[in-house]
């Protein structure tokens, strides 16, 4: 065992460095806690990268959260995501604290310029998810089934009800494209120190707020209650990584009138700077929120709310995972649910990220060498997030967005 101050320390430093998203997070911690400190073996490590992956939420800070876990029991679990996860949540606060200034030419340029980083973004991230969760003709079709049923539907439950619907048709149709073989486990989950109480009680307390919290906010709850509810459901319901969540958060933010779109956009370019975990982007949404009580506490609420439920479902999971992993059809049922999310994210390409952002040729031009230079030539996100600026700020007034929180016409 490990002390709280060792857990903190390491992964603050983690959460200044880590660029360039989960799997590249996931890269760092091998390197430092299998490699470098031997806090755990490559086979728990592997083991728990499984987990996560599995699970919803963001699966670095589950996997960094678990080794805090392992290394110093539940306050070096709460130490490690702290550490991971506050210097993200603090730039973006900051970022958000000085957009409202960001007007005129240069300003306005630089916003839309960041708005044209979350094009290239995402569209890497659906051509790299698509090429790995589908790789078959048969998760391919449960992909373009999503996109038609999202096209369709209009209800704030879509996003829930594509990822039902590619669970079902993963069961019925993914059986024969996965395997039940996992990798030997070397340490057993109770070294984690989590029970199987614990576990039942992460469990329903997980549920408790996934389904009563939307009631609360039926019933007119305050302010904060809505902010909770709206994060920690988005928190819940993604799979497949980060980016992820995109359309989740665009869908209980911009499309509640709770956050404009410009400003929802650029505060997704500028969480594309910045170390640490994508899900921080919920910080800068809450200060922006025009509902939240106050901008620390909006911020504050989105920020724990986003990370809750993949937090609890870890717990809840930890002592069963190895039987889980056994079973053929969780395997072939999260095929499905992963196709169905590639799905998901193309349609957020769409709208709002491409509807409210490439206005013009030079628009295009600027997104596309983006995309182009990370999957090609590898570019960090961090480089495309200043070229991208650059260009917002030198390019024509035609393609200058409107200062935050206004809309722009085409």
């Amino acid at each position: 065992m490990g002390s709280v101050a060792e857990v903190l320390a390491e992964f603050l430093k983690l959460g200044l460095t880590c660029f360039g998203g989960s799997i590249a997070h996931l890269g760092y911690f091998r390197r430092e806690f299998v490699t470098r400190r031997g806090w755990l073996d490559d086979e728990t490590f592997t083991e728990l990268v499984g987990l996560c992956q599995f699970l919803p939420g963001p699966a670095s800070s589950q996997v960094g959260f678990s080794i805090g876990l392992l290394r110093a029991g539940w306050l070096g679990g709460l130490a490690a995501w702290c550490g991971f996860t506050l210097p993200s949540v603090m730039l973006l606060i900051g970022f958000a604290a000085i957009t409202p200034s960001l007007g005129g030419p240069v300003g306005g340029g630089f916003i839309h310029g960041l708005k044209l980083v979350a094009v290239a973004v995402v569209a890497q991230a659906v051509w790299d998810m698509a090429r790995r969760l589908c790789a078959d003709q048969r998760r391919a079709a449960i992909a373009l089934t999503a996109i038609a049923v999202l096209s369709i539907l209009t209800t704030v439950y879509a996003q829930l009800i594509v990822v039902s619907i590619g669970a079902v048709l993963g069961l019925a149709l993914c059986r024969s494209t996965t395997t039940s073989n996992t990798a030997r486990v070397s340490q057993d989950t109770h070294e984690f120190g989590v029970s199987r109480t614990a576990s039942a009680i992460a469990l329903i307390l997980f549920s408790a707020l996934l389904f009563g919290l939307p009631l609360l906010t039926s019933l007119h709850a305050g302010p904060a209650v809505k902010v909770v509810e709206a994060f920690y459901r988005s928190g819940a319901l993604v799979f497949g990584g980060g980016h992820v969540v995109l359309p989740l958060l665009q869908q209980q933010t911009v499309a509640a009138g709770l956050v404009s779109s410009n400003d929802f956009l650029a505060g997704y370019g500028a969480a594309q700077a910045v170390p640490g975990p994508l899900f921080a982007f919920a910080a800068f949404l809450g200060w922006m929120m025009v509902q939240a009580p106050n901008h620390w506490t909006g911020a504050l609420l989105a920020t724990v709310s986003i990370f809750l439920p993949g937090l609890l479902l870890v717990l809840a999971a930890l002592p069963y995972w190895r039987a889980l992993r056994a079973r053929p059809s969780m395997t072939a049922l999260l095929a499905g649910v992963n196709a169905a999310v590639v799905g998901l994210l193309a349609t957020a390409l769409y709208s709002p990220v491409w509807t409210s952002t490439v206005l013009s040729k030079p628009d295009f031009a600027v997104a596309a060498c983006g995309f182009f230079l990370m999957i090609r030539w590898r570019f960090p996100p961090f480089a495309i997030v200043v070229l991208s600026a650059l260009a917002g700020i030198a390019g024509p007034p035609c393609i200058r967005a409107s200062a935050p929180g206004e809309t722009r016409r085409a």
